[in-house]
């Protein structure tokens, strides 16, 4: 998106507004501020994520952040930013030039814009696909995943996000049958069998505490 000088919202920039474009043109460092709008000032560590990215960083541009290479929610997620990659990425183009675009252009962000005519271009060459959030709601395997991409890819993210909660769900399920029968036998594979199997569980001990509290 770039400034549309036909649209009745337009309006042209003040002599004092063109003179604070110069300045952060020369100050290209330096971020800048309006109300509750801002950009960061650059930093030397965005040279080094742009020129030596440790790790997944390398995919940042895609806005995701899996920084931490490690635990549940990496492993689950990971194909997904490999996909992206995949898809996004034109053959010939670096990725540290698409990290320069990144910062330079969208302020190493998914919301800010540093400057238009490279944020545009990092939209342009990835075809605007990218990784806008992740998160749990209900329950720490109720995952839920935000993405710009394909339908394929957005299948990815459905089948990643449904497999995440099921696999989490059995797992809790489990844990509250070993509860009641430490020797109870598992079946993987699908939470509602393990509800019924729960639910029998919980029935019989109900059961077994009324006659209980009958034969005292």
């Amino acid at each position: 998106m770039s400034n549309n000088k036909q649209s009745k919202f337009y309006k042209k920039p003040t002599l004092k507004e063109r003179l604070q474009d110069l300045k952060y043109f020369f100050l290209f460092w330096k971020g800048r501020s309006k109300g509750v709008i801002y950009t960061r000032d650059i930093e030397l560590d965005d040279f080094r994520y742009i020129f030596f990215a440790k790790g997944f960083e390398k995919y940042g541009y895609l806005g995701t952040h899996l920084w931490h290479e490690e635990g549940a929610y990496f492993k689950a997620l990971y194909p997904l930013v490999l996909a992206l990659d995949y898809e996004a990425r034109p053959k010939w183009c670096p990725r540290w030039f698409l990290r320069f675009l990144h910062v330079f252009g969208s302020d190493r962000s998914i919301v800010r814009v540093r400057n238009w005519t490279l944020h545009n271009l990092l939209h342009r060459l990835t075809r605007g696909i990218g990784f806008i959030d992740w998160k749990t709601k209900w329950e720490d395997y109720d995952l839920r995943i935000s993405i710009h991409g394909p339908q394929h890819l957005q299948n990815l993210a459905d089948d990643i996000e449904h497999g995440f909660y099921s696999r989490g769900r059995q797992q809790e399920l489990v844990n509250k049958i070993k509860q009641l029968d430490p020797k109870a036998s598992i079946i993987w594979g699908s939470a509602e069998r393990l509800e019924k199997q729960l639910e029998a569980l919980e029935r019989k001990a109900g059961y077994d505490n009324d006659w209980h509290n009958e034969n005292d």
